[in-house]
């Protein structure tokens, strides 16, 4: 049974639900231009044709971690990741968009890979291009801190770099996954946006180099950050700056909208922390009622996962 206020589990709701919106939202604007700030962005089909409302792999990435935590189960566990991992290569069978990174990494492990396997994979991709940076693994990141919100942050950082490095080895992942998890789990908690207190999950020697990045964000919109925000870092800074400028998670989500480029995904990103800031009550039915996607759910169903995950 939860500790948790009714208004963090709100808030946990709201970090897996306005991602999914943001996600949905975003995808009919996929890899267009920044968008003037009076346009009102609206649900549409997908640029890879998902259907109206639909989420795209943004959400559908981040489901099997939800569920492992709505079943009980602990990201450290290697059975977690390997079941977390065999879900997302069933998806990626038919699915209409997989990060060409993702995919290539769920090519080479085989049918029911255990972790050696896994990590081989994950590393093999990386060593070959000498970069793994691409933002698959921040867009699914947000919903693994509802497994930690009474457990040490340490753990949840940890368990934040396992799951990114599934797919994605390089360490701009372990840090950037583990700061977003950090401020959600915060968000949760408390209602408040504190990227910066997040720092110390990030290993001494690159504090600096992320506190540079987060000081860059201030007071600027997710169109600076536009150009290769297919790119972590200026995912990261591009969603961060659309939460940060923003009064509601509505208003997040349609701020990374309007900036441009990976849509979908820095919307998704900016979706979870927003979410968790102004909770799932906060966004208007208009963008919460309709949402579906895989593995054939609906909005209300991830709510009712995520209120599992929480132990509510």
């Amino acid at each position: 049974m939860t500790s948790l206020s009714p208004a963090q589990v709100d808030r946990a709701v709201g970090a897996v639900l306005v991602s999914a919106a943001g996600d949905a939202l975003g995808s009919a604007y996929e890899f267009g231009p920044a968008l003037a700030d009076d346009v009102v962005p609206a649900f549409g089909r997908g640029h890879f044709g998902h259907g109206e409302r639909e989420w795209t792999d943004d959400t559908s990435m981040a489901v099997p971690i939800l569920d492992e935590l709505a079943a009980g189960h602990r990201l450290e566990d290697p059975s977690s990741l390997e079941t977390i991992v065999r879900r997302w290569q069933e998806w990626a069978r038919d699915a209409l968009d997989v990060g060409a990174q993702t995919r290539q990494v769920l090519s080479r492990i085989p049918v029911g890979g255990r972790m050696n396997a896994i990590t081989a994979a994950s590393r093999a991709v990386h060593d070959a291009s000498g970069r793994s940076g691409g933002n698959g693994s921040l867009m699914r990141t947000g919903p693994l801190a509802l497994g930690y919100l009474e457990r040490p942050r340490a753990e949840m950082a940890a368990a934040a770099g396992a799951v990114a490095r599934l797919t994605h080895w390089e360490d701009d992942n372990l840090d950037a996954c583990a700061l977003w998890c950090g401020a959600v789990r915060h968000g949760i908690l408390t209602g408040e946006l504190d990227m910066r207190a997040q720092l110390d999950l990030v290993p001494a020697e690159r504090r600096d180099h992320w506190a540079d990045l987060i000081e860059a964000t201030e007071g600027r919109h997710p169109r600076d950050f536009q150009q290769a925000n297919g790119w972590i870092v200026r995912a990261f800074q591009g969603a961060l700056s659309a939460v940060a400028g923003a009064a509601s998670p509505l208003d997040a989500i349609e701020r990374a909208v309007r900036g441009g480029n990976d849509t979908d995904t820095v919307a998704a990103i900016a979706g979870s922390l927003a979410g968790a800031v102004w909770g799932a009550e906060a966004l208007p039915p208009s963008h919460a009622e309709g949402l579906h996607g895989w593995p054939g759910i609906d909005g209300s169903e991830l709510a009712r996962r995520a209120r599992e995950a929480v132990g509510a």
